[in-house]
């Protein structure tokens, strides 16, 4: 998995790379700075704040058991690991699940809600790209793209439903994967069966449930209002359906390329393929590319800090909450 994850990650960087390479360099520059300082601030400004409403989605799993809090913080430490450092979304899940353990989760319940988490964060995902598909199909209809992505959708509609019925009926191979993770968390030994038993609760709560759904899917289509507002700070104005039909689109193209470190090559190719589609230049799509990479690293590192200090504390016996 190492050298997988290392041989993308130069891939990656390659194929960014190239495609920056490629491009005019003065207009990326000049689209970029565009945005200025205080333009930058409302997008992280946002961005935080779409944050916390996925870490509510989150904690959604856990209400009446633990602080909703835990949760929004939980996900700060997900999304920072994952996006400002050169990690796969795996790594993002198993430090985020971490964060909850030292705020007081126990690793088994950490474990378990991020699984359910991930699962309902997915489905909504799902959604959210037949959205973007029906849109593109009435923006652009016959668009050469359409088909290529109305199959991707399937499969990863089947790869959803699998792991929920893995989930829900009991798989070997994804019982050990999570008991791993709590062993990774944690340490000692874990029992499979308390952790099918903490997975299957989880999804007997249908309120709590729906309820995570229904943020996950109100905060992905906030995205993609949030890539709208970029693009027209960066000199690139689209209509509101045509900046879902991109977003969604592009979300799809991550999710598959999850073992992908930060989608390098993977975003700024998504973002020049479809905003052509829309009349936005390779140019502003890489511009965008590169202001949505500067936003996940200005929360990230931060938030990395913070987390690095808690752990320092924990192992020098020192209180473990954030």
């Amino acid at each position: 998995m190492k050298r997988t994850g290392l041989l993308l990650l130069l891939v990656g960087v390659a194929a960014a790379g190239l495609l920056i390479a490629r491009s005019e360099l003065g207009e990326i520059a000049a689209a970029f700075a565009s945005l200025k300082i205080s333009g930058f601030v409302l997008v992280v400004a946002v961005h935080l704040a779409l944050i916390g409403v996925m870490g509510l989605g989150w904690g959604a799993l856990a209400r009446g058991i633990h602080p909703w809090i835990w949760f929004v913080w939980g996900r700060l430490v997900r999304d920072g690991t994952a996006e400002a450092l050169p990690l796969s979304q795996l790594g993002g899940f198993v430090f985020g699940s971490r964060a909850l353990v030292l705020a007081g989760c126990s690793a088994r319940f950490a474990a378990a809600a991020t699984v359910v988490d991930v699962t309902m964060e997915l489905m909504a995902q799902l959604v959210y790209t037949l959205l973007g598909l029906g849109l593109l199909a009435l923006l652009k209809p016959g668009s050469a793209i359409e088909m290529p992505a109305l199959v991707a959708l399937m499969g990863m509609a089947a790869l959803c439903m699998l792991f929920v019925v893995a989930q829900r009926h009991g798989l070997a191979s994804v019982e050990r994967a999570i008991a791993g993770l709590v062993r990774m968390l944690f340490g000692g030994q874990s029992q499979i069966g308390s952790l099918r038993a903490t997975i299957g609760d989880l999804h007997r709560n249908r309120g709590n449930l729906a309820l995570c759904f229904g943020l996950h899917l109100a905060c992905w289509i906030l995205v993609g209002c949030e890539t709208w507002l970029m693009l027209r700070m960066l000199g690139a104005p689209v209509g509101l359906a045509a900046a879902l039909v991109i977003d969604s689109l592009l979300s799809g193209l991550r999710s598959m390329a999850f073992m992908v470190p930060q989608a390098l090559g993977v975003q700024e190719g998504g973002y020049m393929l479809l905003g052509a589609l829309f009349g936005v230049s390779q140019e502003a799509a890489l511009a965008l590319s590169l202001v949505r990479r500067a936003r996940d690293i200005g929360i990230g590192v931060p938030v990395l800090l913070v987390w690095q200090w808690v752990e320092g504390r924990r192992a020098l016996g020192g209180a473990a909450s954030p």
